[in-house]
């Protein structure tokens, strides 16, 4: 069992919204910090947001005003609330539950801003 799934993504136009979601399964979802990242071809893999088990957030400069990261820790889920989309969002985002002992990572949704 997979413990993070990502979904959410698809195909969108420039200034078009999305919402991701991070369902958590088989894990204490509440202890983590919760990140989302993404990956463009032939791009490193970059950091999006983090949201820490105390809600404190966290974003990339070029997302800042636009994304807004999550949680509900009774769904066990995060979000990430993208907004004004722009084509250079387009990539593979990816969610990431970290702790100091343990780190998981989804599988990946694709993102593709297009007119």
């Amino acid at each position: 069992q997979v413990p993070v799934v990502e979904s959410g993504g698809g195909l969108v136009q420039p200034g078009g919204s999305l919402t991701l979601s991070c369902a958590a399964s088989g894990v204490i979802f509440s202890v983590y910090t919760m990140g989302w990242y993404r990956q463009a071809p032939g791009n490193q893999r970059e950091l999006v947001a983090t949201i820490t088990s105390g809600g404190t957030t966290n974003y990339a400069d070029s997302v800042k005003g636009r994304f807004t990261i999550s949680r509900d820790n009774v769904k066990n889920t995060g979000y990430l609330q993208m907004n004004s989309l722009k084509p250079e969002d387009t990539a593979f985002y990816y969610c990431n539950l970290n702790s100091p002992t343990h780190g998981y990572w989804g599988q990946g949704t694709q993102v593709t801003v297009s007119s």
